[in-house]
């Protein structure tokens, strides 16, 4: 594919599944991922799509900063961060195609997840800090894991604004730290940071348009159509990896 062509579809993918996010708080990391490993390596694929996720959580948190519960998201990053500098460490070194083919299954495994525990059991704080340990180590090795948190954040009463403004301040921490051992570590290079900053412009934009969205799409609808996509993604990259 010609350079601008890829920009072009990288661009339209990160407002598509950016809008996605912000409607349903989960899905357009996971769903971003397969598009940017198949244009850029997974490698790089990971380190893009954490500046392309920083840009797509820091506008859902600005549009929903009036109901972010700050005291849970500082919960979970008592956890989370110390999680995702060792994960990121470790990523660093990992084999390509294991990392390839890590991607497909985990996308399967967490449509499997969702549909196993639709509900999680409401967790104490300290709990809470473990699901962010756990959170941060497979977001640095796999570039997102929202739909397998999403069910312990909706466990805790959060709704619309404030779960979504929530999760996303949460994973804002993530991609901070991530980003910084990324960068120590050589992973995120200039050209993966310019393509990253690219995108940004169009992560606020699909965070912005989904935000004035998200009380008029069936949830039950866009959970099935990510589901959907989630399957094809895992079978490929499994099966290609």
């Amino acid at each position: 594919m010609e350079p601008a062509l890829q920009v072009v579809a990288l661009a339209a993918a990160t407002f598509g599944t950016a809008a996605l996010s912000a409607i349903a708080g989960f899905g357009g990391g996971v769903l971003l991922l397969p598009v940017f490993v198949a244009v850029l390596g997974p490698r790089d694929a990971v380190a893009v799509l954490t500046v392309a996720q920083l840009a797509g959580n820091g506008s859902r948190v600005w549009f929903n900063r009036r109901e972010v519960d700050r005291r849970l998201v500082a919960v979970f990053a008592l956890g989370a961060v110390p999680a995702a500098a060792a994960g990121a460490l470790l990523f660093a070194t990992a084999p390509l195609p294991a990392l390839t083919r890590a991607v497909g299954v985990f996308l399967l495994v967490m449509v499997a997840w969702r549909r196993w525990k639709p509900r999680a059991a409401r967790l104490d704080e300290t709990a809470f800090a473990a699901v962010g340990a756990a959170s941060g180590f497979g977001s640095a090795l796999l570039g997102s894991v929202g739909p397998l948190v999403a069910p312990f954040f909706l466990a805790r009463g959060l709704l619309k604004g404030a779960y979504i403004g929530t999760e996303a301040a949460a994973a804002v921490v993530m991609h901070l730290t991530k980003l910084a051992v990324f960068g120590a570590a050589a992973v995120l290079t200039a050209s993966s940071a310019v393509i990253g900053l690219a995108l940004a412009p169009a992560a606020t934009a699909g965070a912005w348009c989904g935000k004035r969205t998200v009380d008029r799409l069936p949830a039950a609808v866009f959970v099935l159509v990510v589901e959907t996509g989630l399957i094809v993604s895992g079978l490929l990259l499994t099966v290609t990896g």
